[in-house]
């Protein structure tokens, strides 16, 4: 019997994964689906995630969103990818930018030439190589040339914002587009006595919101995916230990830098992301290596300005949910697991899970089969993800602290180990299938943490008229020349993108509530 897609779907949790959720899909279904999402300004949002990836872009274009507009409403910035410090060895540096890393010739990957290069003596950092880095270092912005014939197009970029204040731009887009959001705090969940199916939530002021079905965008605590459903959680803290972050902002006193720094620490990593009217920092570390005292005095002792609050202690559990689609529930965001944020993923894996719950939108019949193929495909995402991000940890040759003695020296998943081991050998980059993380990103983290391939393309060998050097530094030129029209981040940022005062004071005020 055909079906009909359901027409009252109840969000439960705001912050960055309920307003994007519930924008997104009052956009899909053009206003024609019941979206009601339900919070309580009691409860607080976790809103310390400040940078994002490229993809955000593609968020923000469907939803038809400008974007100097969205930059200057959340008081934001440009990234051209991440600075890493101190991560492979104390005194070295690398970066991941966005985008590839110069261009192939000759038909082989341009890295192939770069190790036979320095196997012939050229000490040039692959980095160099960047067009992301060669303008991240110069302290510019400006967006990649559409023309793929110039170096220009080879970089992409993201952004840095406020998530509290992402939230609230995207809650004014979605309710003047039909969503109803209704203030309250849960206190029961209603299921149906017979297939478990969550019927109603119950508010501590005896109303009732009722639904055909339920997103969970209600964080850690996943209200209704574990609390009402009891899904089970898959612990991964034994290849990411880090169980803790102590967050606080700081005045801008530091390098208005196009990029996001993370900088390895003793029992963790500090994150430092410059915002249009603040500095966003935060000590991402373990609980079995420091406590949080000496964590947050770490912080303080390693801003670029004056701290402008207190400091803010999270507790988290690395890992996923094992089910991210139960029954008529759907986990977004924190609910559905938690990947520490050392790659940016956090607000990613909310745009997925919204893209990929719109591609099975539910139906009033039998929806087994589509929350088989999303749970699928969404520990696919996380597993991936979960592997480049233990590939920072466990290739470091640091041994001044417990931390990195632990993380050298742990087993990995064979997926990683397998990966290491093809690129370690050849330089090759082997993949399973679709990844959020592409093949310039492995490079760029594999060679940045000291992972050097033993040789390189063998189809490098027969092709003995080309002079990698000369190609090299040919290219290293025409990147510097490019370097010329570039306009600064501080430069670019005033002229198309600079948030009004009244935002940045609003932005600022939030932020102490």
């Amino acid at each position: 019997m055909p079906t009909s897609p359901v027409q009252k779907l109840v969000i439960v949790g705001g912050g960055s994964a309920g307003w994007m959720t519930a924008a997104a899909i009052i956009n899909a279904t053009q206003g024609n689906c019941q979206v009601e999402l339900v919070e309580s300004e009691a409860i607080g949002v976790v809103g310390v995630g400040e940078a994002t990836i490229p993809p955000i872009k593609l968020f923000n274009q469907s939803l038809g969103i400008d974007e100097n507009h969205f930059v200057r409403e959340t008081s934001g910035s440009f990234k051209l990818g991440i600075e890493f410090v101190d991560w492979s060895r104390k005194g070295h540096s690398y970066f991941h930018p966005f985008g590839t890393h110069g261009a192939d010739f000759d038909r082989v990957s341009l890295h192939h030439w770069w190790l036979k290069a320095r196997a012939d003596g050229d000490e040039t950092p692959f980095d160099e190589y960047s067009m992301a880095w060669q303008i991240a270092r110069a302290g510019g912005f400006s967006p990649p040339s559409p023309d793929k014939r110039l170096v220009q197009s080879t970089f992409d970029y993201a952004y840095h914002f406020d998530t509290i204040a992402y939230g609230q731009f995207l809650r004014r887009y979605a309710e003047a587009r039909g969503v109803k959001r209704t203030e309250g705090k849960v206190v029961e969940v209603e299921q149906d006595a017979e297939s478990g199916d969550v019927q109603a939530i119950k508010l501590e002021d005896g109303r009732r919101v009722d639904g055909e079905f339920f997103i969970d965008c209600t964080g850690f605590f996943g209200l209704l995916i574990e609390q009402a459903l009891n899904t089970g959680y898959e612990d991964w803290t034994h290849w990411l230990p880090c169980d803790r972050a102590v967050a606080v902002p700081c005045g801008s006193a530091g390098d208005f830098t196009p990029y996001t720094r993370s900088t390895a620490r003793e029992a963790g990593w500090q994150w430092r992301i410059p915002l249009q009217h603040r500095t966003g920092n935060g000590y991402v570390y373990s609980s079995q290596f420091t406590d949080p005292d000496t964590a947050t005095q770490t912080l303080l002792d390693n801003l670029d300005g004056e701290a402008l609050a207190e400091p803010r202690h999270l507790r988290f559990v690395t890992g996923r949910r094992r089910k991210f689609w139960n029954r008529n529930v759907v986990a977004i965001g924190l609910s559905a697991g938690f990947m520490e944020p050392l790659e940016s993923t956090s607000l990613h894996l909310i745009q997925s899970g919204i893209t990929r719950f719109l591609a099975l939108f539910p139906t009033s019949g039998d929806t087994t089969l589509a929350a088989r193929e999303f749970n699928r495909l969404t520990v696919e995402e996380y597993e991936r993800i979960r592997d480049f991000i233990i590939l920072h940890y466990t290739a470091t040759t640091r041994d001044d602290a417990e931390l990195w003695r632990y993380v050298s020296a742990m087993e990995i998943p064979d997926t990683l180990a397998y990966k290491i081991e093809h690129f370690r050998q050849s330089g090759r980059i082997i993949s399973e299938g679709p990844e959020l993380f592409l093949n310039p990103n492995w490079l760029a983290v594999m060679l940045g943490q000291d992972i050097v391939p033993e040789g390189w393309d063998p189809l490098l060998d027969f092709r003995s008229s080309v002079e990698a050097k000369r190609h090299l530094s040919g290219l290293l030129r025409v990147m510097k020349d490019a370097l010329g029209p570039v306009p600064t981040h501080q430069a670019y940022i005033d002229r198309f993108c600079k948030a009004e005062a009244w935002n940045v004071a609003l932005a600022a005020q939030c932020r102490r509530i």
